[in-house]
């Protein structure tokens, strides 16, 4: 068992080194190029069955991969198609065959407001209500109606329209904790994004701190500069805590179980509140130069901020992780915030 796990950790460790030097290197790259290269590794379905054509990583392996593409502001649809459209096309027993997909949760009309790389994908896994519960249709993206839009940080976020004329058949039945699961699967991956980024604003606070001089001395010199630097550094670590947690339940566990969903909620509202923080005190200690498109600080800011809001806002995880506590009670709450 204890090789299982050290073989397990340098693998990570591997991919870790690797993610690092290509997304390092793809900076300027087309994004059609680096999710070719990304398919051509294996890591564009990294968590979806190898029965299905993926690579049967786990959550573990995943965090890996989310940590960089947070950390080299990756704009890429991993989230979406691997760890969010393969689980509901599994669920409702409809194959995952190889393509680009996302994922848009329609209202009453059809529409999806606000579907992340929908203009890019390949494909569209839609979602809708039916009277009993839930149905999936795997789409192909000629087949609906996407108007392009863009979230805060300039990511795509397309408005689709499912027209009323796709075939009844297309339509499948999934559970309805496939669907819940979605959200949590979806907030667990913005976490660790999340830490990414805000890990990347710390090293890059650092470097412009010590670096820049004011007044004859490096700024990192002046306390009230140090107090922001410890701020970040703080924030950061905390965010990133609290979705190593998530992720060591979820892979324990399942992202559904309830210890699981309580480790997600905690850490999306951990990782959303330091999101603020950091982008707050980030920009202060940049000044200026921070807030111009010449300077990287604002790519991993807006990110991480838009990122913070893609499956519930922070308010509702903060209500989330409330009812959760009230509902344990004196006596269960320990029991509670150790089960993870």
């Amino acid at each position: 068992m204890t090789v299982q796990v050290e073989s397990r950790h340098d693998e990570q460790r591997e991919l870790r080194a690797m993610l690092g030097e290509l997304f390092a290197r793809a900076e300027a790259a087309e994004p059609e190029a680096l999710w070719k290269t990304l398919d051509e590794l294996g890591l564009t379905r990294l968590t979806t069955p190898e029965s299905e054509g993926g690579s049967g990583g786990t959550w573990h392996d995943a965090a890996v991969l989310l940590w960089a593409v947070g950390e080299h502001a990756v704009s890429l649809p991993i989230v979406e198609n691997d760890l969010l459209a393969s689980p509901l096309l599994a669920a409702a027993g409809m194959p995952s065959t190889p393509a680009v997909r996302t994922v848009a949760l329609l209202d009453a009309t059809g529409t999806a407001p606000a579907v992340a790389f929908a203009r890019d994908a390949e494909r569209i896994v839609a979602v809708r209500e039916t009277g009993s519960g839930y149905a999936v249709a795997d789409l192909e993206r000629g087949d609906v109606d996407v108007t392009p839009g863009r979230d805060h940080a300039g990511e795509p976020s397309d408005r689709v329209v499912v027209p009323t004329t796709v075939s009844s058949d297309a339509w499948h039945a999934v559970d309805t904790a496939a669907v819940r699961a979605l959200r949590y699967s979806g907030a667990l991956a913005r976490t660790v994004q999340i830490a990414g980024a805000l890990d990347a604003i710390t090293h890059l606070v650092v470097e412009h701190t010590t670096t820049r001089t004011q007044f004859g001395r490096p700024i990192a010199r002046f306390q009230a500069v140090q107090f922001m630097a410890a701020d970040i550094a703080a924030e950061a670590a905390l965010a990133r805590a609290s979705a190593e947690a998530a992720i060591d339940a979820a892979s324990r566990h399942g992202v559904s179980d309830d210890r699981t969903t309580f480790a997600i909620a905690s850490a999306a509202s951990v990782t959303g509140h330091a999101a603020s923080l950091v982008a707050r005190t980030a920009h202060q200690a940049f000044g200026a130069i921070g807030f111009t498109q010449e300077h990287s600080v604002h790519r991993y800011t807006t990110r991480a901020l838009a990122w913070r809001s893609d499956f519930g806002s922070v308010r509702s995880w903060d209500d989330e992780v409330t009812a959760r506590a009230v509902e344990a009670g004196r006596t269960g709450l320990w029991g509670l915030l150790t089960a993870t």
